[in-house]
């Protein structure tokens, strides 16, 4: 076999040579190692274009579990505080004939009620059960006719600078006209010169001659402290009408509201 067709035969034989036993029979050369046949080539993340909108992410709602849900009558509640006692006077309720000195106690707290002196008429001193005694605001007197008991209702009392209402919105700095409006009518009363200065003697069956559960309603006002002198002078006599013009002059006001049995 010559030379040339020997160099022949060693190209086909090489080619047909699979490229693994090529490998193992050839080693490439140290200076150049070969990568493991195995290895793949690590794909690469493919960055955003630049000005292209990322896609929004949409949260998807979730149904509620029903072990999670409660029963609204199973949710225990604060209870309602209790609302706070009224302050007005009216013949019924804590103020009836029938009340009592424990009965007040019960309504509006022990510590805010005493049994003490208080001021009576002619400068006389009386036993009274007194609600909130150091607030003049929310002060009131209540008067026994059974005194030692103290129960049934003689008299309760709103003066100084409280703020009780009594019947039908009665308070203390009311008008004479407003009052007289609520009577419906004119009613007399005494001359600002008298003992009983400005009490209401007769209300002329008017809406306060008959006031309900009973009791009787009294009435007594004082003039404006800055009426001048002549007119305190001619608001004399023993009975005036609340509409005269010498009793509006001196333009007087409730100072006393007293709620009798």
């Amino acid at each position: 076999m010559t030379a040339r067709w020997a160099r022949l035969l060693v190209a086909v034989l090489l080619a047909a040579v699979p490229a693994a036993l090529w490998a193992q029979q050839f080693p490439p050369p140290i200076d150049q190692p070969a990568q493991p046949p195995a290895a793949k080539a690590k794909k690469k993340k493919q960055a955003q274009p630049a000005g292209q909108p990322q896609a929004p992410v949409v949260n998807l709602p979730v149904e509620p579990d029903p072990a999670d849900q409660l029963d609204p009558s199973q949710v225990q509640q604060a209870p309602p505080k209790p609302a706070a006692p009224s302050r007005a006077v009216a013949c019924a309720g804590t103020f009836a004939k029938n009340s009592s000195h424990l009965k007040l106690a019960t309504v509006y707290g022990s510590q805010n009620l005493t049994f003490a002196e208080v001021d009576g008429p002619q400068n006389s001193k009386l036993m009274a059960s007194v609600l909130f005694p150091k607030d003049p605001k929310r002060r009131l007197e209540v008067l026994w006719n059974n005194e030692a008991a103290r129960s049934d209702t003689a008299l309760v009392v709103i003066n100084g600078q409280s703020t009780w209402t009594g019947p039908k919105g009665l308070r203390l700095g009311l008008p004479i006209a407003a009052l007289e409006k609520l009577n419906g009518k004119p009613f007399q009363l005494a001359g600002f010169d008298q003992d009983n200065a400005g009490t209401a003697l007769d209300w002329q069956a008017g809406a306060f001659d008959k006031v309900p559960g009973g009791c009787k309603l009294g009435i007594r006002l004082a003039p404006d402290p800055k009426a001048p002198d002549d007119a305190r002078t001619a608001a004399a006599g023993k009975i005036l009408m609340s509409s005269d013009a010498v009793v509006r002059a001196v333009q007087p006001k409730i100072v006393e509201i007293i709620i009798g049995y």
